[in-house]
């Protein structure tokens, strides 16, 4: 059995009401007074993590219910935790927004299944402007619709003046939630957002920084840090045991023969999951990164390429002038080797991103689309590829404004079936696998042990 860590999980009505502010504010400023503190985000958001990243000086973990099963949150909080003094959780959207259409009580992957889960106090993060009584009704609205989430305090954001926040504490007041902070307007905690977010804090560099710090130095000022972590530790006792990727993977090669596995990082390809590089060490990969943007050539020894998401779209100018890179890759996959792309990924395989030669492993060109593709899929592998048997059912995740003429290669990466009927998605194309859809590692560990074995060969 692990210790369970302090815990809280930010939350909010909806989108838009500051919840990235206040969770990063928050982990900065519990680090500036000593505290080690461990982030967490509900869902499969990879750009609120690199926020939260900067300010904890820690690896930022999504917790996930969809994409890894419910008995795995768990696990992967206690892994995440480890050796942490408090744990902050940012929730995703509004906090019963979840998986739409499951008919649970409580949606599958919303904030307030996380907080089940974790059996974690749940603070409500509220945008102030515009309103001032009416607090009460949303507050008392919220804690009374699943009375078994227990929410336990409100952050006030966007406060306008003293008078302002002395009415929203009376209003929080007459429901009996106490208010742990009250956060001011202030331009100076504005992010740069595009058509899928924020700006990467990789790619808003030296900006992201101040950025973080400014969100620390508000939350410093204006919540109570101290009431805000005895609260964290009034959650409840969480079973263990921690994940343990070593245990869920079997070693595929000894250390002398491990094989590399080329990941693509960078300002380009930022859309990745920690447990990803843990799992395919524990299958007896040596992991090694390359930036497509900078480094002109693969690895030394790589036998494997991994080409995680990120916004290759806003970059296509400058991979494409790294013709060293993109004609070695072009080399390296049609050599059969195993190659495992996903949403920015694919994009770089094909022959063409907005007018750019990409790599050309794959005959798709790719441009900007009118409309967000956004949701999750419920898919079942079409063909053999180096990570998954035909016919393997997984849960995955797509977000992306780009489109790829053709939608799909002849043999495709997924089929999956909505209302619309019944989809084919991306590309199997000798050793390469690639595909719009997010999938977790943690959630799909044999696909990780299947590729390393694959690289072996």
């Amino acid at each position: 059995m692990v210790t369970s860590p302090a815990r809280v999980v930010l939350a909010a009505p909806g989108s838009g009401q500051g919840k990235t502010t206040a969770a990063t504010g928050l982990l900065g400023a519990l680090r500036r007074r000593g505290d080690r503190v461990a982030p967490f985000k509900v869902g499969p958001d990879y750009i609120d993590p690199g926020y939260h990243r900067l300010a904890a000086d820690r690896i930022a973990r999504n917790l996930d219910p969809v994409l890894v099963g419910p008995d795995r949150v768990a696990p992967l909080f206690h892994h995440g935790a480890a050796e942490a003094d408090l744990s902050v959780v940012e929730g995703v959207m509004g906090l019963f927004d979840g998986r739409i259409g499951g008919g649970e009580e409580i949606a599958l992957g919303s904030t307030a299944h996380v907080a089940q889960l974790l059996d974690a106090p749940v603070v409500l993060v509220v945008d102030a402007k515009g309103q001032s009584h009416s607090l009460a009704a949303l507050l008392h609205g919220f804690r009374a619709y699943r009375p078994q989430i227990r929410l336990a305090g409100v952050l006030l954001n966007r406060v306008g003046s003293d008078r302002h926040e002395q009415v929203l504490r009376a209003a929080a007041d007459d429901v009996g939630l106490p208010v742990l902070g009250a956060i001011p307007r202030t331009a100076d905690l504005e992010v740069p957002s595009r058509h899928l977010g924020l700006v990467t804090a990789v790619e808003h560099g030296a900006e992201a920084v101040r950025a973080v710090e400014s969100m620390t130095d508000v939350v410093e000022s204006s919540v109570d840090l101290n009431a805000l972590a005895g609260l964290a530790r009034t959650a409840g006792q969480l079973p263990g045991p921690a994940w343990d990727p070593a245990e869920e993977v079997e070693p595929q090669a000894e250390a002398a023969r491990a094989p590399v596995v080329a990941v693509a990082g960078g300002p380009a390809f930022s859309f990745g999951y920690a447990e990803h590089a843990e799992l395919l060490e524990a299958a007896g990969a040596r992991v090694a990164l390359v930036d497509p943007l900078r480094d002109e050539r693969l690895p030394e020894g790589t036998s494997g390429l991994v080409l995680p998401g990120g916004f290759p779209e806003q970059h296509a100018e400058p991979l494409s002038a790294n013709t060293a890179l993109r004609r070695e890759i072009k080399t390296f996959a049609e050599t059969g080797a195993p190659v495992h792309a996903e949403c920015g990924g694919l994009l770089y395989l094909g022959r063409e991103l907005d007018d750019h030669p990409m790599c050309g492993v794959l005959p798709a060109r790719a441009s900007m689309a009118p409309r967000l593709k956004l949701g999750y899929r419920d898919a079942v592998a079409a063909g053999e590829s180096p990570l998954f048997a035909e016919g393997t059912r997984v849960s995955g995740h797509e977000f992306h404004r780009t489109a790829t003429e053709p939608a799909h290669g002849d043999v495709p990466a997924w089929f999956w079936r909505d209302a619309h009927g019944v989809h084919r998605e991306g590309f199997l194309h000798g050793g390469v696998h690639a595909s719009y859809l997010h999938t977790h590692p943690a959630g799909n560990p044999a696909a990780v042990a299947r590729f390393v074995a694959r690289c072996l060969r």
